[in-house]
């Protein structure tokens, strides 16, 4: 039975309005190339490729940012206008790739922030459900640093949160990336304002 009331909290331990979903986000970064990328790795048996998106129109940007990010609550981009949105996507310090599959579908994206001098961001990493577990996140994950790490680069640096995919903090580890921040974020659950479908992230249920 669900009490109609506020549960007694212990110390240290914080009530979340409903309607609100909390989550732990953590940033880390690399301070050096990984040397293993200076190795020639063969790429004639991998099925995708990246392609590079110039100009996107915001609504196509959506569209695939809600097929990679519904599961986990991607939402921040989907509460920007157009030109909110454009702003971001079509700033020439921004590369936007689409993952793509031998029959020409989309079937994950790649975004990179170099608008901070001497950093790269990967903004946004990841494939579709169907794509996943299939190796393409080592690949997409190596072609992301060798972009990167371009000429003047000497930080990279990405976040996660519990809300992801609890495979996707370890595989940051392992990929050489080094945790240096964690934090609480709290936001209105885009589920329930209609931003993405209520059936998202089962995970992580709706309160409110």
């Amino acid at each position: 039975m669900i009490p109609d009331h506020p549960l007694p909290l212990a110390a240290g331990v914080h009530a979340i309005a409903p309607g609100d979903l909390p989550c732990v986000v953590t940033a880390l970064e690399m301070r050096e190339a990984p040397h293993a990328l200076q190795r020639l790795v063969p790429e004639t048996d991998v099925p995708v490729q990246l392609a590079r998106w110039r100009n996107t129109a915001p609504e196509k940007y959506r569209m695939l940012f809600r097929r990679v990010g519904a599961p986990w609550i991607w939402w921040s981009r989907l509460v920007l206008s157009d030109a909110e949105l454009a702003a971001i996507i079509h700033d020439p310090q921004v590369q936007l790739y689409a993952v793509v599959d031998r029959a020409g579908v989309e079937i994950g994206m790649l975004e990179l922030d170099f608008r901070a001098i001497g950093e790269c961001e990967i903004a946004f990493f990841g494939l579709i459900p169907g794509a996943t577990g299939k190796g393409l996140g080592k690949w997409l994950m190596r072609r992301t640093l060798q972009l990167a790490w371009a000429t003047g680069v000497e930080r990279v640096w990405v976040h996660t949160c519990s809300l992801d995919d609890a495979k996707a903090l370890p595989f940051y580890v392992r990929q050489g990336f080094e945790p240096y921040a964690r934090y609480v974020e709290v936001f209105p659950d885009p589920r329930l304002d209609g931003l993405l479908p209520p059936e998202s992230a089962p995970h992580a249920p709706v309160v409110g």
